[in-house]
């Protein structure tokens, strides 16, 4: 069974970036967001599970309603906690079955809230990709054509660095890209 290796970082930091290097060294990583949006398109149990809890308008054309249901889970939390504790467990489960199948010495587990919902407790170890406000802000302004108010609402649901930094087992301040793969490489190195 390999390693378990947790990688996250507040929004803008890089974590898509650093998580195609770790692909270009032969490493599977495994996207959390990106399957969980998988998974609530495919699974039944999910979908019937939304549908109950936010309303027919939850899929439309049989694909999940993301404008719908972000406007609702975005602004207020006690709906965000409900849908995280629909898509959770079955995430938790698809992500075991994918490990078992896994044949390297570790592996990545790519996700945005690993500390915020205790996800961390599951890796052997844990990578922190971090950058200062002002540059996360403008990667993410380049990105998604969001608002700054949009981008300052997603960064306040997100623990802080300093509050990060001491649960994790490596930190990458990925501001000079020539610089974050040196840092990706030895930890490469580390790991395997």
């Amino acid at each position: 069974m390999p390693k378990i290796i947790g990688l996250t970082g507040g929004i803008g930091s890089g974590k898509t970036k650093v998580t195609a290097r770790f692909l270009e060294l032969g490493i599977p990583c495994y996207i959390a967001d990106d399957e969980a949006k998988k998974l609530m398109n495919t699974s039944t149990a999910i979908r019937d599970a939304v549908i109950n809890e936010f309303g027919e308008a939850s899929y439309e054309n049989n694909e999940l309603n993301t404008t719908f249901l972000a406007a609702i889970v975005f602004n207020d939390s006690n709906k965000l906690s409900k849908l995280n504790a629909i898509v959770h467990p079955e995430v938790a489960k698809d992500f075991e079955a994918w490990v078992a199948i896994q044949k390297t010495p570790y592996v990545i587990k790519e996700a945005a809230i690993l500390f915020e919902n205790g996800g961390f407790e599951k890796c052997n170890e844990t990578i922190l990709i971090t950058a200062p406000k002002d540059i996360r802000m403008k990667r993410v302004l380049a990105r998604d054509r969001s608002s700054v108010e949009a981008i300052e609402q997603r960064m306040s649901k997100q623990w802080s660095d300093d509050k990060k930094k001491p649960l994790a087992s490596y930190v990458i301040e990925n501001i000079d890209w020539e610089k974050t793969l040196i840092q990706i490489d030895a930890i490469h190195k580390k790991l395997i």
